[in-house]
Formats: structure tokens, C-alpha cells, sequence
């Protein structure tokens, strides 16, 4: 039986710094659709990326971002799960202090290559992205909320950190999990019974499944990470967030990409008996 999801695809710019994002959360949105006869709601509109800092970056995303926070509180408040499909992490500025926000004890499993735990004064490259997780615990205001416990963020398929990054995340106690222990043996104790929004960044992945902007090797296997999805609870499941899926020209890496893509997330989008 198909869970009950709110569609919702980001197509404006949130620091995008290569043009294939945007297709790639359009990509990911069709997909879904398909799958799971929804009608997507369209936020933003596609700008062009450049390498700019986070301090240019995120004012020009504003109305994205308010309107994906905005979104994501609508169809909570319907009691239904957003099923989000986004072209940076940095949307998730506005949609993860939405979430817990409306869901008391909301956990947030981040599947993700890296910490996104810098601030303005720890940044190297000044990508908004690698802020994400670090605004949304207070450690900086971004104006978009700042209400998530650290305690309550796992992330999984961690490998590349800063330095300052990882101090900062030792002191918050935000739980780190690498490749070789994100199972469901390490993370379903550390959701207990509480609902969860997971969020995917595809670089996650060990390279070549699914191409992101950042190449991170030594990942997840697609099977890891559909074993452990296949694992949770779908009752716990309250959001999902898929983001960083860099789409491809050519036709036939394309179509591989989606069909892991598609194999991996399949599990959470079905309530299973």
C-alpha cells in the first residue's frame, strides 16, 4: 500500500554552483510522480549557478526558501508527509525547522558525505550547503529557523570533514556514522520509536551509482542504503528530502542513474505489510 505523500520540487536556486541540480530535482520529482500518482508543486524558479558566497547566495534564495518552509508546515498540518525533491541541501534551511517545528520529537537521519556543520567563521569555501546543518542548530542565524536539536541528527555515510567541522559536531553531540556502520543494526536504535525525517544527499553514494556534484569516494553501496531504508518503519516516517542529483546529458547514464535511484528509495514510499 503506497504511503501518503504531499509532492514538492524546488526549482529555484538555493546556491547552486553547477547548472544540473535543477534538472536533477526535476528529474527526481518526475520520478516520483510517476511512481506514486502525484501532481509535483513547483517552487522557484530556475536561475543560473555560479560560485558565489554563502552570504550572496542565501538572500537570493529567500523566496524559495520561504515558500518550501511554508510547503512543508501545509502539508504536516494536513497530516500528511512531505516528499521533497530539491536541488541543494541548502533547502533544507527552511524545511528542517518547519518539521520539528510540527512534529515533537522529530529525529533527522542525514545521509550524507559530509558534516554541513560549518559556520561563516569555519568555512573554507563558503558554500551555503556545508552551513546547512549547522544554522538550523543555532550554531549561526540564517533567518530561516533555528530549533533542531543537535542531539537529534544522525548522520550517516559521513567520510569528509573538516576539522573545526568535526569539534563542532563532537560538542553538539550530533551522532556520526560512517559508510561501514550505516546499517540498520547502528541507526534503528538511535530513532527508537521517534518519527524521522530522512534526508539523501546522493554524493552519499560511492561515485558512479548516481552522480553529484561532489565525488566523495569510499560511500554507500545503492543496496546499503536501500537495506536500511527497507528497515525502518514506514509509520515512523514523517518527511523525506532528496537532493544533489546531478543530472546527466547523455541519455544512457542518465536513465542509470534514475533506475538506482529509483531501486534505492523505493522501499520508503511503500507501506509495507
Amino acid at each position: 500500500m503506497r504511503k501518503s505523500f504531499r509532492l514538492i520540487t524546488s526549482q529555484g536556486r538555493i546556491s547552486d554552483r553547477t547548472p544540473r541540480a535543477i534538472a536533477g530535482a526535476r528529474a527526481t520529482s518526475d520520478l516520483l510522480a510517476e511512481a506514486l500518482s502525484l501532481q509535483a508543486e513547483l517552487i522557484g524558479l530556475p536561475d543560473e549557478a555560479c560560485i558565489d558566497d554563502w552570504s550572496a547566495s542565501l538572500p537570493a534564495a529567500e523566496k524559495t526558501l520561504n515558500k518550501l518552509r511554508a510547503a512543508v508546515l501545509d502539508a504536516i498540518g494536513e497530516g500528511i508527509a512531505p516528499l521533497l525533491a530539491v536541488n541543494t541541501c541548502s533547502g533544507s534551511l527552511a524545511t528542517l525547522p518547519a518539521a520539528v517545528t510540527a512534529i515533537p520529537d522529530l529525529k533527522i537521519l542525514w545521509i550524507d558525505a559530509h558534516g554541513d556543520f560549518n559556520t561563516p567563521e569555519t568555512t573554507g569555501s563558503g558554500y551555503l550547503g556545508g552551513m546547512v546543518l549547522a544554522a538550523v542548530c543555532g550554531l549561526w542565524q540564517s533567518g530561516h529557523g533555528a530549533d533542531v536539536d543537535p542531539t537529534q541528527i544522525i548522520i550517516a555515510g559521513i567520510r569528509d570533514i573538516d576539522e573545526q567541522e568535526r569539534r563542532l559536531l563532537e560538542v553538539a553531540g550530533v551522532k556520526l556514522l560512517p559508510p561501514s556502520s550505516t546499517n540498520a543494526e547502528a541507526v534503528l536504535p538511535l530513532l527508537g520509536n521517534s518519527p524521522v525525517w530522512i534526508h539523501v544527499d546522493w554524493d552519499s553514494l560511492e561515485p558512479g551509482h548516481v552522480p553529484a556534484a561532489y565525488k566523495v569516494p569510499n560511500g554507500l553501496m545503492p543496496s546499503q542504503l536501500r537495506a536500511l531504508f527497507e528497515a525502518i518503519p514506514p509509520e515512523q516516517i514523517a518527511g523525506i528530502e532528496f537532493a544533489e542529483f546531478e543530472i546527466q546529458d547523455d541519455e544512457e547514464e542518465r536513465a542509470q542513474a534514475l533506475a538506482v535511484l529509483s531501486d534505492v528509495i523505493e522501499p520508503l514510499l511503500v507501506r509495507r505489510a
